[in-house]
């Protein structure tokens, strides 16, 4: 029994959307999150060097879900004409942990663009007073 044929197949049908992308358009670079997902995996148990295949099982539902992720957001933002970032915390909104990590991610990434605004700004003076 041979499955070098049907490994990256899948028997659903595709779905029909507004955002879904054409077949040809869904062919991708593989491998090429493979060392995140090399230390990701380590850091939740597996061994520092995971078999290729499992590597690649990962990469490939990860792609899966972010790329389903993204369609959904952009049928919801469609109606306004754009994706935000409230699309895809209204998408995780029932699965807490996610969303809390997800606003817990976005008030750091605040906190950050502050203290770079701050940062640039007493830089700017000390410049001017030399």
């Amino acid at each position: 029994m041979s499955s070098s044929g049907a490994a990256g197949q899948s028997s659903k049908p595709a779905k029909a959307g507004p955002s879904q992308p054409s077949e040809t358009s869904t062919k991708r670079k593989r491998g090429m999150f493979q060392k995140d997902l090399q230390h990701m995996m380590y850091g939740f148990g597996d061994d520092p060097n995971p078999i290729p295949e499992s590597v690649a099982l990962v990469e490939d539902i990860v792609v899966e879900y972010v790329t389903d992720m993204v369609h959904k957001a952009q049928d919801i933002g469609s109606k306004r004409g754009k994706i935000s970032v409230e699309d895809f915390l209204y998408l995780i909104r029932k699965d807490m942990p996610k969303l809390n990590r997800c606003t817990e991610l976005l008030s750091m990434q605040e906190e950050l663009k502050q203290a770079r605004k701050a940062f640039d700004v007493d830089e700017d003076k000390l410049a001017s007073l030399e």
